[in-house]
């Protein structure tokens, strides 16, 4: 006799809201943590072509840190207008000091899966540069991570 597997739908999910700390946790290990998370990777029910993740609030994002020799210089963020010359480089140094929920964003952006179900995931993340959040209507439940 077979098992059949169980298969989430849509309309079956229940979603938690959790806050997590960033402060003098390391860059990527924050964020594969957090896309985890928002795909739904840590429950049972993990389907892949739906999403069955979780809304995560990231907060001090400005205070996140970054691994490796000289991380902060020789790391560089692109965006490309589309235009010659339109190329804008931008360090990890100048991203944290002015851009932090950007640069987390960006990191986060960049473990989940592309396309219609990555931008359906990725509206559930919420990144706030200070420790106040606009989400306590919600009763979001702290979040330790595992490292």
């Amino acid at each position: 006799m077979q098992r059949q597997t169980s298969i989430a739908k849509p309309s079956e999910i229940t979603r938690k809201w959790y806050v997590i700390d960033a402060k003098d946790k390391p860059l990527g290990r924050l964020a594969s943590e957090v896309a985890v998370v928002l795909m739904g990777k840590n429950k049972p029910i993990y389907t892949p072509n739906v999403d069955c993740g979780d809304y995560v609030i990231v907060i001090n994002a400005s205070k996140v840190s970054l691994s490796g020799n000289n991380k902060l210089t020789n790391k560089f963020y692109y965006n490309a207008s589309g235009y010659n010359g339109g190329l804008r480089k931008r360090s990890a140094k100048e991203m944290l000091a002015n851009y932090p929920c950007e640069m987390m964003e960006r990191c986060v952006h960049g473990m989940l899966p592309k396309g219609k179900l990555g931008r359906a995931i990725e509206k559930k993340l919420f990144v706030y540069a200070d420790d106040k959040h606009l989400h306590e209507a919600q009763k979001p439940e702290v979040l330790e991570l595992k490292y």
